[in-house]
Parts: structure tokens; C-alpha cells; sequence
């Protein structure tokens, strides 16, 4: 699945959202969580999404992820157009292009570590020697070699996180979406995630988006957009301007 060149994008920019728009349920219980939310996300840095709970972060993650559609606005992602796409190019598109990071890990307890990473490259086909040899590879990259045939139990917050972290990036996808990856993390253990997080996102063909409304983690962003009432209202553009933004965080 190839990007549209009509939809080609800046080379610095991952992602562009224009006038998004969403709202859950009808009538009276109809509740608007995106109000033409407005945003960019560049390839090379941790772009961070914050604000105060039920504000649409997520919801704008889900968008641009693909596993949402919006009811109006675009959504450009690594050149395709997601408002144009139905589901089974979205399913395709995210299968392709982007590796999930969730704050509650999300590993199959009763399979090893390294089943566990394989699994993105089994789904799409590899065969289990070579997917497992990939998965060995990515283990030790996040510092988890020697733990491949262990089951996620035995292991600690921290380190399950850097097994979410290696699946999602097993089959080298562009973008990396997480969502609330510390929230679940002591202080420690969560900035040695986002130094993880943080070294992946120096891949001058990746883009990391990490929604949070952890302030500990607020220094590892390259860039940060603040959202409230379904829109962004304000983006710091460099790690001094968010520093002084969140200078008592």
C-alpha cells in the first residue's frame, strides 16, 4: 500500500489534520469531542498531545491512527488521505504504517515474551522462525535480551512495557502511537520507557505521538500540542518553549 502523490506531504511532516470533527452518541446524549481540531506531528521527534481528561486526545489519536473516522475535516497521514479511506484500506493502512504503545501493555499472558513480539509479523504472513528471529532482535534493542521465553508475569511494569515497545515496532512502522505509555509507571521506570520511546523516535523516517497528561514525561517531547474542549489552542514548538510553558509541573 503505497501513499497517494497527490497527498504528499511537507518532507518534515508525518501527519496533517485539518478541521477534524467527531461527537459520540445522538440526540440529547450526543457529546462533541472533537471541534475542528487542528494539527501537525513531524517526522523525527515526539510530538506530545496533553490537556485535562475527556478533552479528545484520544479520540484524535484514534483518528489519525485509522481506528476512527471523522465526521468531517481531513486527515493526512504519511501521505494517505484517511477521511477518502473505508475500512478495509484503514485496516490495511494500520497494518502497514503504525505500531500501538498502550498504557496497559496489552500482552497475551499466556504466550512468551517472545510470541508475544512476533505477533504483528504473523498476522501479516512471516513465517514464526523468522518472526521470532526479528522479535529477538527488537528484545534486545530495548534491553530485554536473555527474557525472550519468559511470560509477561515475570516480568515488571517496565519491562512489559519494553515488550509493548519492541511488538510495535517489529515490522518497522513509520508512525508510533501511544497512549498514556508512563501512566501506569512509577517515576523511573517511566522515563527509562520514554528514553526508549524517545531514541525510536530519532529515526528521521519516524513519527512518534504520545498523548499523556503525565508532566514527568512532559521533557521528552520535541514538540507539544495542548488541547481543551476537542481543539488544540496553543502548540509549543521546541523543547525550551515547553519547559518554560511547564516550568512548575
Amino acid at each position: 500500500m503505497k501513499p497517494d502523490p497527490i497527498n504528499a506531504l511537507p518532507s518534515h511532516l508525518a501527519l496533517r489534520t485539518e478541521g477534524v470533527q467527531k461527537s459520540y452518541g445522538v440526540g440529547q446524549s450526543r457529546t462533541v469531542a472533537l471541534k475542528g481540531a487542528d494539527f501537525e506531528a513531524h517526522l523525527g521527534e515526539v510530538t506530545m498531545i496533553v490537556g485535562p481528561s475527556g478533552c479528545g486526545k484520544t479520540t484524535l489519536l484514534s483518528i489519525i491512527a485509522g481506528t476512527l473516522t471523522a465526521e468531517q475535516g481531513r486527515i493526512n497521514v504519511l501521505g494517505f488521505p484517511l477521511h477518502e479511506m473505508k475500512h478495509p484500506k484503514l485496516t490495511r493502512f494500520r497494518a502497514n504504517h503504525v505500531g500501538f504503545i498502550f498504557q496497559q501493555f496489552n500482552l497475551i499472558p499466556t504466550i512468551s515474551v517472545i510470541e508475544n513480539v512476533s505477533v504483528p509479523l504473523i498476522i501479516n504472513g512471516a513465517k514464526t522462525k523468522v518472526a521470532e528471529a526479528r522479535a529477538a532482535e527488537w528484545l534486545a534493542k530495548v534491553g530485554l535480551a536473555g527474557r525472550e521465553r519468559e511470560r509477561p508475569m515475570n516480568l515488571s511494569g517496565g519491562q512489559q512495557q519494553r515488550v509493548a515497545i519492541a511488538r510495535a515496532l517489529i515490522h518497522n512502522p513509520p508512525l508510533i502511537i501511544c497512549d498514556e505509555p508512563t501512566s501506569a509507571l512509577d517515576r523511573v521506570t517511566g522515563q527509562q520507557v520514554m528514553e526508549v520511546i524517545r531514541n525510536v523516535a530519532r529515526d528521521p523516517e519516524r513519527c512518534v505521538i504520545v498523548v499523556s497528561h503525565d508532566p514527568r514525561i512532559y521533557h521528552y517531547a520535541d514538540r507539544m500540542a495542548e488541547m481543551d474542549d476537542g481543539r488544540i489552542f496553543r502548540v509549543l514548538e521546541n523543547p525550551a518553549a515547553i519547559a518554560a510553558a511547564h516550568a512548575n509541573n
